[in-house]
């Protein structure tokens, strides 16, 4: 990384991803009898992960400390890592990044359930934690999610005579308006006690002559929402479709689908974005993909291996 910094990359990435080495004291190989990866006698050493608790951490702070140089002033990192060693992590990136640039924690189901024989329950989980370099200027580009055909029968019940998917949510909303036209009658009703209209009596008015307000049979007015204008649903800190691929081509290789997310959320098309624990090169081709400039960093000749050959393959 000091070369990027000697080299006028400092300020320069809008997005950092590292998946660093977890601090497990394992030695992770590549099996060259099958593509699955594991930790297996003879394999060929990918890397190691031989770190003492303090040293990794301190390991780890090094590079966070040059990742914030490089890091523009809207930019943001998703730190990758697992539970054992997390909570160390998370103080270590308030050091670094500010508690006051906190975003979000996120929980990914990283496997199938495991049945393991230890008195425990079994780890289905590890965390990604989301800083920005200042938390009011970094991308943010509010990707949302569709509702899948299921959940849309389940959230619109209604048909209206055209065919159109809908349900129905209340006119008023918490707190009263002392003064104002919220607070005041409409059709002869007030808003129920501690409530107060969502919008106007005037603009209740033009909304019931569209057609857009559901009377039930006591005379009790809803607002009508139509599922074919829902923008999707927010993206929530608990990812439950991101698991780690079964057979993967390099040892703790990510979900790439997970991190075509990250991308489009926290980059734009101009965006230079960062990986300095690349190990397959996932970030750097969904980067790729998404049009943006990318650098990774590794020091495993057989990441940087399997990284190119993904590249040249997009």
């Amino acid at each position: 990384m000091s070369f990027l910094l000697a080299n006028g990359f400092a300020n320069k990435f809008d997005l950092v991803y590292i998946d660093p080495p977890f601090s497990t004291s394992n030695i992770f190989t590549v099996c060259e009898r099958t593509s699955t990866i594991s930790r297996t006698n003879g394999g060929t050493i990918a890397y190691s992960d031989k770190f003492s608790k303090g040293e990794f951490l301190d390991f780890l702070r090094q590079r966070l400390l040059s990742i914030r140089e490089l890091m523009s002033e809207q930019g943001s990192i998703y730190l990758h890592i697992d539970t054992k060693i997390g909570h160390y992590v998370k103080i270590l990136m308030d050091e670094v990044f500010g508690e006051e640039n906190f975003l979000s924690e996120i929980t990914r189901k990283k496997s199938n359930p495991k049945n393991f024989s230890r008195k425990t329950y079994g780890n289905e989980k590890d965390v990604i934690y989301f800083y920005a370099k200042y938390a009011d200027k970094h991308i943010w580009n509010n990707i949302t999610i569709h509702h899948n055909k299921k959940d849309l029968e389940r959230i619109y019940p209604k048909i209206d005579t055209d065919g159109r998917r809908y349900n129905t949510v209340p006119l008023h909303a918490p707190g009263e308006t002392v003064d104002g036209a919220t607070g005041g009658a409409w059709k002869g009703m007030n808003p129920p006690a501690g409530r107060h209209w969502r919008t106007s009596p005037k603009e209740l008015d033009i909304l019931d002559a569209k057609g857009l307000i559901e009377w039930s049979k006591n005379g009790n007015p809803r607002l009508k929402k139509f599922a074919d204008e829902h923008k999707g649903k927010k993206i929530q800190d608990i990812w439950l479709d991101f698991k780690d691929p079964q057979y993967p081509k390099y040892p703790t290789q990510k979900n790439y689908d997970m991190l075509d997310l990250i991308i489009r959320q926290s980059s734009s098309p101009s965006s230079w974005v960062l990986d300095v624990f690349m190990g397959s090169g996932t970030t750097l081709v969904a980067a790729k993909n998404n049009g943006r400039q990318f650098v990774g960093i590794d020091n495993s000749e057989i990441a940087i291996n399997i990284a190119r050959k993904l590249l040249c393959e997009v």
